[in-house]
């Protein structure tokens, strides 16, 4: 089996673009963050420039010091992956549950690094959508430049209760330019946000959904993320998806009560020397 390893983004999607597309919903990390890369540059995650693999029936991409995220794939082209990247500093993997723990049983034969399973994630797909009832007070806006400086903070509160990396100021500044997060208001103060990717291959996944602790319990986290549901099948999305941490149960109810669906588990695997 033979893996094309390449830090270019066009090589990337040139190679593997036609099998991501194939099946938008699961590929939906692979697809939404290469597509960022191309439109922002290699410097859109970091200061790290992305890494990229495909072969025949599987990919991966890397936004360092960010996980590995790993497609489908069969245990041997998860292996055969590990094998390539032997020699290669990697903190983590994501992906399917079988996936990981295929590529997590060769890096540590291959490497000795212990493998520990950090995390659990879900994700959904949109069916029908349905408001809250009763429905929260207030209404959703989409957030603009003038926006900016709450959006990072609370971007990086959000990724700070993930256990994630700050982002770059870049990213925000990438999805206010194409209108790709909302804010709840109550009586003209932001109390929720959720984002959204662009679409690609039909697919947008909703994102970045936080409340700040003393505005939570109250439906704001639901009434802004059926908003930004409802914008992504207005402008014509097929597929609406998003991710929960599995440790989650209140999320995990919320999405399930206004329409989502769940498709399959993913693991987040983290390697000890």
């Amino acid at each position: 089996m033979t893996w094309h390893i390449t830090d270019s983004v066009d090589d990337f999607l040139a190679g593997a673009g036609e099998f991501l597309r194939a099946s938008p919903v699961e590929n939906t990390l692979l697809l939404t963050v290469s597509e960022t890369v191309r439109e922002r540059g290699p410097n859109a995650f970091g200061a790290e420039p992305p890494i990229f693999g495909w072969c025949d029936g599987g990919a991966f991409l890397r936004t360092p010091p960010r996980a590995a995220v790993l497609s489908a794939m069969s245990p041997a082209a998860a292996a055969d992956l590990a094998g390539r990247l032997g020699g290669t500093p990697l903190p983590a993997v994501a992906g399917p549950d079988a996936v990981a723990e295929a590529f997590s049983r060769e890096w540590q034969r291959r490497t000795g690094a212990t493998p520990r399973v950090t995390g659990r994630m879900r994700l959904f797909r949109l069916g029908a959508l349905v408001p809250p009832t009763p429905p929260a007070p207030g209404r959703a806006r989409v957030a603009g430049p003038g926006d900016r400086g709450l959006l990072l903070d609370w971007t990086n509160a959000f990724l700070r209760e993930l256990g994630e990396p700050p982002t770059a100021d870049e990213l925000v500044d990438d999805r206010i330019s194409y209108g790709g997060l909302r804010l709840w208001e109550v009586d003209g103060e932001p109390v929720s946000m959720a984002g959204a990717t662009r679409r690609d291959a039909g697919m947008v996944r909703v994102l970045s959904v936080y409340t700040p602790p003393e505005h939570r319990t109250r439906g704001y986290a639901g009434a802004v993320t059926v908003s930004v549901s409802q914008a992504a099948l207005d402008a014509g999305a097929s597929d609406v998806v998003l991710f929960t941490d599995l440790a989650n149960p209140t999320s995990n109810a919320l999405y399930q009560r206004i329409g989502y669906l769940p498709i399959e588990d993913r693991s987040v695997v983290e390697f000890a020397s």
